[in-house]
């Protein structure tokens, strides 16, 4: 059975949701406080979930990224372990420096809630891997700076790595500018490919009953 760890800080508020997505899945799970210094020893899979940690107050994750359990988080990457961060947990990620690039504020200047078509741009990744390259899915998004910038530099990089996982579209394919994300881009992920990071919800899709279950496809992925 596969150990999921989900990191909380203050203003978190997907790390429930995170829980009973990965419990419903046969995971066992476990939430660790930011103030912790260690991870469980037998993490398969590290979770830094969606909210708002310490209210945004300075810079979406940019005050998350000196919490104390992040020392074991760059430990834990750096030896290999997979991440995902989701929502602001991508925008942690990306403070760390554990994901290159940064994140606006959308370019509407609104919050943007809803369901919204992602493209699958690559899948030779673990995160990504029962999915096929051009397949749709419907996944809520809940983000306000969700605009994600990188450089033309680093977007090249992306693209010759293959850390481009997903991508803004309609339901038809085509490419949605949904918040001015460079590139219409929703997810990446590092080169060595264990650390993941997106902005919509995969968490929240795993019900029909509550719009969709496209997320289980995603989270199946982890899986051992």
């Amino acid at each position: 059975m596969m150990n999921v760890t989900v990191l909380q800080f203050p203003g978190t508020n997907c790390e429930y949701d995170t829980k009973y997505a990965f419990e419903k899945l046969g995971c066992n799970v476990e939430i660790i406080w930011h103030k912790d210094t260690t991870l469980p020893e037998n993490t398969d899979l590290l979770v830094i979930p969606g909210g708002f940690s310490y209210g945004d107050y300075l810079r979406s994750g940019a005050i998350a990224r000196f919490a104390n359990i992040m020392n074991a988080v760059q430990e834990y990457a750096s030896n290999g372990g997979k991440v995902l961060g989701i929502c602001n947990g991508f925008q942690i990620l990306l403070e760390a420096g554990l994901l290159p690039g940064a994140m606006k504020r959308n370019d509407s200047l609104h919050f943007i809630s809803k369901f919204n078509y992602l493209k699958v741009i690559n899948n030779d990744n673990v995160f990504l891997k029962e999915l096929n390259i051009g397949d749709i899915v419907n996944i809520p998004v809940a983000h306000h700076d969700g605009n994600y910038f990188i450089d033309e530099t680093g977007l090249k990089e992306l693209e010759s790595n293959n850390q481009i996982l997903l991508k803004y579209c309609e339901k038809d394919g085509n490419e949605q500018n949904l918040n001015g994300s460079v590139s219409q881009i929703a997810g990446i992920c590092n080169k060595e490919k264990n650390i993941f990071g997106l902005m919509p919800h995969p968490e929240r899709a795993i019900e029909q009953l509550l719009g969709g279950d496209d997320g289980i496809r995603m989270l199946q992925g982890f899986f051992k």
